[in-house]
């Protein structure tokens, strides 16, 4: 683990050849959440959508932080010189990154060391998104906040001022105005990054990858089993590929990150033949070939589904992939979902805290809540010697009970200021709060 700079620590050095900029560790995002929030002048809560925390390194200490994260939406001053229309830029939103969050950590006081992070850190951006997200980053951008700051690191680091913002940010769906101008810079990271943001027919390189099958074969063997019980809703008659063949197709390129129909039938296409077989693809006797589901046939399939019984048969198989020893429970109102009454529709879901994968999900019903909700969407899953975490609204003592008598598990809840005594009790046995902001 390495450990954050003191001043004292870092001998002067001209040029900085010993510094490294690298993306965190697993076990280092704790402790790089922590120094952000304690030290960044905004504070930290996440990062928005696809994201990476970066550390600066000299001689193996911290010396600075860096967080990227999903590109600003709107903003006139870059969409006006990017000069894409409102679709492409819909499309192409993606391929912009933001960095959201710079640090120097206290006591630190090189000369040129901002600049030089900067120029390090965007060297190696673009090919670290592609590792994990599969695609590239063509721009960067990062806001200013003009009553502090002048942007001199960015401006020597070759970044582009375009302008100042309109005082307008966004929460949720809607935008509210706070009154603090920022300041935009811009830096492309490849030659063609302007044409390749426009040009109407997207460049093969900025495509999204779906990375290969990394299943084992018991792995699928146990898929295609808990497959086999679910009803085929289609007409017998013209029926070519097996049901239980196209959602194992589906599910296995999900988790792979497909996120539509098209990545899911590509994702398929690039399946070996022994995998194919495993999958029970259908056997083409002219060709002597297993055949992969073409995107119509995956589309038409998984529309007629039921997504609850697809949920119920997975939940346990889904569970069995990680090795992980904690699980999150979360609710959310599902934007532009609205159900028959005209109420909006709530989930509750089940993931693993590291890959962020959802291994369960329950519809909370109109006229309850997500405490109801909770013991029926955990208890097909294996919790067994698992820690369940979840917020203030599933402090319950039936749930605690539940997990710890039932499934023989563990959690980690929090309490608020508002559940008194709750409190009360925690202070009664003398345990120590921990104090999140």
């Amino acid at each position: 683990m390495s450990h954050v700079a003191s001043q004292s620590h870092i001998p002067e050095l001209s040029p900085l050849h010993p510094l490294v900029v690298r993306p965190i560790t697993a076990h280092e995002h704790s402790a790089w959440d922590t120094l952000m929030t304690t030290h960044h002048y905004l504070g930290f809560r996440s990062l928005v959508g696809e994201s990476i925390r970066y550390v600066a390194e000299l001689h193996g200490q911290w010396v600075a932080l860096l967080g990227w994260c999903a590109a600003a939406l709107k903003c006139r001053p870059r969409d006006t010189w990017i000069g894409w229309t409102p679709v492409i830029q819909w499309q192409r939103l993606h391929l912009i990154a933001n960095n959201a969050r710079f640090l120097i950590l206290p006591g630190i006081h090189i000369p040129n060391l901002a600049s030089r992070i900067l120029s390090l850190n965007l060297k190696r951006l673009s090919h670290d998104w592609k590792q994990i997200y599969g695609h590239p980053i063509l721009l960067a951008e990062s806001f200013v906040d003009s009553s502090r700051f002048q942007g001199t690191c960015y401006t020597a680091a070759n970044w582009m001022y375009l302008g100042q913002t309109r005082d307008f940010g966004k929460s949720s769906r809607r935008y509210f105005y706070h009154g603090q101008k920022k300041s935009l810079f811009v830096r492309p990271l490849k030659k063609k990054a302007i044409r390749w943001l426009t040009d109407p027919v997207a460049h093969p390189q900025l495509l999204r990858k779906v990375p290969p099958m990394k299943f084992t074969k018991k792995q699928i063997r146990d898929l295609i089993a808990s497959l086999q019980a679910l009803p085929d809703p289609r007409h017998k008659k013209g029926i070519r590929h097996r049901q239980l063949s196209i959602l194992a197709i589906a599910i296995c390129a999900v988790v792979c990150g497909a996120r539509n129909y098209s990545a899911i039938a590509e994702w398929a296409q690039q399946c070996s033949q022994k995998m194919l077989k495993r999958l029970w693809c259908r056997f083409d006797e002219k060709t002597q070939r297993s055949v992969a589901p073409s995107e119509p046939t995956i589309r038409r399939l998984l529309q007629s589904s039921d997504p609850d019984a697809v949920d119920q048969t997975l939940g346990g198989w889904l569970g069995s992939l990680f090795t992980t020893d904690a699980i999150g429970i979360d609710g959310k109102v599902l934007k532009w979902a609205r159900r028959g009454d005209g109420t909006k529709v709530h989930l509750l879901s089940a993931f693993v805290h590291h890959e962020g994968i959802t291994i369960a999900q329950q519809q909370i019903a109109s006229k309850s809540n997500e405490i109801t909700a909770a013991k029926p969407l955990l208890e097909p899953l294996d919790l067994r010697g698992k820690v369940v975490t979840g917020d203030a609204m599933h402090a319950q003592k039936d749930l605690a009970r539940f997990l710890v008598e039932d499934r023989h598990a563990h959690y980690c809840f929090t309490v608020k200021d508002n559940q008194q005594t709750l409190k009360e009790d925690i202070a009664a046995l003398g345990l120590k709060e921990t104090f999140f902001p």
